[in-house]
């Protein structure tokens, strides 16, 4: 394009604001310019195009059939200039990372651990979402938290805990009814969490506790639920022990056997889509997230 057809900017820029107010005085107020000003610019644009693009009218002004038709193409101009110079330019802007999964994780290992990272990246901001049972990563989601074998065709896994299986129950619950041995279980509640494949089942048989129904006791859905329910004196839940942490140390729950926990063969994973590069503050999270399960 011949750039002598190309008007300047502040006459855009100026027809813009005049269309959409359909007053010179509020333009002018706008722009902080004179009224006369305003006027002017129009006119050299309308000269500059050969075209009238205001009626003049006795109480006002209209677009005329020309400014209707320039006036969309002018506002997107500016509006793409507007968001480019902020994107390039704007030192302050805010990036987001997006996360997808377990809310049992994001309460007991990720929130106490999240003041770190925004004291470190305090530009960097954080987006997470819960979800219940693994599925495919959203269009636009830079990493989910999934717990498994850490093998998802697709998917990069990085692993985030080495856990552990056993008994955790409130203290109050000890009181009323001690747990000395495993076979005690039988006289509390067993609290499930649907979806894994570790379960009591799998824990009783590999402490090799044959006198306890395994099925009984309560279903749930979240591993949240679970200790939840444990911390209230309901039952006594099979903990992981990257999400105890907390809750063993200060006292809210107790570990029932001290010699008895069990490796889990499945653990936390934070994956991202394969083929795909991360974006550069997904990739600073990644970094510390897995300078975090070193520590």
């Amino acid at each position: 394009m011949n750039q002598k057809t190309l008007p300047p900017l502040n006459w855009l820029r100026t027809f813009e604001i005049s269309a959409r107010s359909l007053n010179f005085t509020k333009a002018a107020q706008e722009l902080h310019l004179t009224q006369g000003a305003v006027s002017q610019q129009i006119r050299l644009l309308e000269r500059h195009l050969g075209v009238a693009l205001f009626r003049r009218l006795p109480r006002g002004l209209a677009l005329t059939d020309e400014g209707m038709s320039y006036l969309p193409v002018v506002q997107d101009s500016i509006s793409r200039l507007a968001a480019a110079t902020n994107e390039l330019f704007n030192q302050d802007q805010r990036s987001t990372v997006k996360i997808r999964g377990s809310l049992s994780f994001f309460v007991h290992w990720l929130a106490p651990r999240l003041a770190q990272f925004n004291q470190l990246h305090p530009h960097i901001d954080i987006r997470y979402i819960s979800s219940l049972w693994v599925k495919d990563t959203e269009a636009d989601d830079d990493f989910e938290i999934r717990w498994g074998n850490g093998q998802w065709p697709g998917y990069i896994s990085h692993r985030l805990s080495w856990d552990t299986l056993f008994p955790v129950c409130a203290p109050e619950l000890l009181e009323r009814s001690p747990i000395q041995v495993p076979k005690d279980l039988a006289q509390h509640t067993l609290l499930h969490v649907m979806g894994y494949e570790e379960g009591w089942g799998y824990w009783l048989s590999m402490v090799n506790e044959e006198g306890v129904q395994a099925a009984r006791g309560m279903q749930l859905d979240t591993l949240l639920a679970s200790l939840r329910l444990a911390e209230l004196g309901v039952g006594v839940a099979l903990a992981r022990s990257s999400m105890v942490e907390d809750l063993l140390a200060s006292g809210t729950l107790v570990e029932l056997f001290d010699d008895l926990r069990v490796p889990a063969s499945e653990s936390f994973y934070l994956v991202n889509r394969s083929g795909r590069d991360l974006p550069p503050d997904a990739a600073v999270f990644l970094d510390w997230l897995e300078r975090q399960t070193r520590a």
